[in-house]
């Protein structure tokens, strides 16, 4: 690891497992050990990481209820000389996570944001996908509002790119209804859950079909 020391003033944007614990690299690993602090999500659930790799460090929440007032608390420590890592629940920080406006606003305060390459679910469903990869959006999470929702629904049917969603599985059957409204039931789909994990699967080919499947499941 030598030469990867995390710096004194540096942002770590660090990937860690959505699902398998096998999958923390070994470069995640020594800056999660090294660095000043680890600003997360949700501490427990950091907590299970660091205890898997007997990782101590100190620990400090960084949440969409809470980002507007830890992000100048952040910036100070960075301005003290501390190296700072970010991680959320699971994946890569910053994606639909409030961790996109700290790195935005420690740019502006002329710090550096270094990103530790770990697994992303967006991706890794994709890439196992079947479905073309060459061009994609990510959408995440529709917005709950019906009007921002419709909006988005429509560019889905319209465009000829792969479509990333997430959603929840309380809410699946309703966004798959919406999606065969806009798009009709032939659409192309794939299904990810449990991503990484034992009991991973990949469901569908088109809309109606996983309509039926969820409907039983």
């Amino acid at each position: 690891h030598r030469g990867q020391e995390p710096q004194d003033g540096v942002l770590y944007i660090v990937g860690t497992p959505i699902g398998n614990l096998s999958d923390l690299s070994y470069r995640a690993e020594y800056i999660l050990r090294n660095v000043s602090l680890i600003a997360c999500e949700d501490t427990r659930q950091t907590r299970k990481i660091l205890n898997k790799f007997g990782i101590k460090n100190n620990l400090i929440s960084f949440n969409q209820h809470n980002s507007k007032d830890k992000i100048p608390k952040i910036v100070s420590f960075l301005k003290g000389g501390r190296s700072i890592a970010i991680v959320s629940d699971a994946g890569l920080p910053t994606i639909s996570d409030p961790g996109e406006e700290l790195v935005k606003n420690i740019r502006l305060e002329g710090f550096d944001a270094i990103c530790i390459p770990g697994p992303c679910a967006a991706l890794t469903a994709l890439v196992s996908s079947g479905l073309p990869t060459s061009k994609f959006i990510f959408e995440g999470f529709l917005p709950k509002k019906q009007i921002q929702r419709n909006k988005i629904l429509l560019e889905i049917s319209q465009n000829q790119k792969t479509t990333i969603l997430y959603e929840s599985p309380h809410r699946f059957l309703k966004l798959l209804n919406e999606l065969k409204k806009y798009c009709g039931g032939d659409r192309e789909i794939i299904v990810a859950r449990e991503l990484t994990k034992k009991f991973e699967e990949h469901i569908g080919s088109n809309i109606d079909q996983v309509i039926k499947i969820f409907e039983k499941k």
